[in-house]
């Protein structure tokens, strides 16, 4: 069952959603080649918690830390670790909060040193793509535009779209109805309506499609072992935009201001 939300509860999600953007901005502070996930992990745990807020992701379904860190070919769900962060490497860091009762969830994808053009262009292609998908979550739209609008954008400039990890509604509980596909068609999928939040969150590879799955249950890698990018906005649909409650700016001026992170500010 979809739930629409009132305007008090789109102020709760927003808030959650505002602190998820002030710890990824954190982490974006911190990054550094040397500097592990676990260390990055427990950074923003401490954050979160200081701020009254409880880690989403942190026991769901029995992901055991705070973050989802994904290093180059992890797609996503990547747990932290003693593995330090490397000269060249590409992180997305997924983060979710539970605050007075409501979820906020959001992603970025960071750039850690000399990068690749091949890992710049994947990022770029990736961050533009949610952009799209962003675009089209207006009322009288379907799911399926905005899933339409991110494979389009993706394939059209020869990047592959994962298709069996999706977005999803998301309010009281940190994972409702819609599932939300970064694929399909625009008339398919159930019918878009003010007050909708969803979290879009486009997963594209910059080889084949394919992904397996870690022997730790969670972890997702690419088949073909070459970088996969993630971004995530969390937004309310509206009549004639949808409304973006997730924030990428203050990560940005973070990472601006991080000699160690290149600055992906396209959009």
């Amino acid at each position: 069952m979809i739930y629409l939300k009132t305007k008090e509860e789109i102020a709760q999600i927003r808030k959650s959603c505002l602190l998820v953007s002030k710890t990824l901005a954190l982490v974006a502070e911190k990054i550094q080649p040397g500097i592990t996930t676990l260390e990055l992990d427990q950074i923003a745990e401490t954050f979160i918690r200081n701020n009254d807020a409880i880690p989403a992701f942190k026991g769901y379904q029995g992901f055991p830390k705070t973050l989802c860190t994904s290093i180059n070919e992890v797609v996503v769900h990547g747990i932290p670790s003693n593995d330090e962060i490397k000269d060249g490497d590409i992180i997305s860091v997924d983060c979710g909060v539970l605050k007075d009762g409501f979820y906020g969830d959001s992603c970025y994808t960071f750039l850690v040193g000399n990068i690749s053009e091949e890992k710049v262009r994947l990022c770029e292609v990736t961050k533009k793509a949610l952009f799209k998908g962003v675009k089209q979550a207006i009322e009288g739209n379907r799911l399926g535009s905005i899933g339409n609008a991110i494979q389009k954008h993706a394939e059209d400039t020869g990047y592959s779209v994962v298709r069996e990890m999706t977005g999803h509604g998301i309010g009281r509980s940190l994972h409702e109805d819609p599932e939300v596909r970064n694929y399909g068609k625009r008339w398919r999928g159930d019918k878009l309506a003010q007050g909708m939040v969803l979290a879009i969150e486009p997963m594209i590879n910059a080889g084949k499609r394919k992904i397996y799955q870690e022997n730790d249950g969670w972890t997702i890698k690419t088949e073909d072992g070459r970088p996969s990018a993630h971004y995530e906005h969390t937004v309310v649909v509206g009549f004639e935009r949808a409304e973006i409650l997730s924030d990428f700016d203050i990560i940005e001026e973070q990472i601006s201001k991080n000699s160690y992170l290149w600055q992906n500010s396209l959009q």
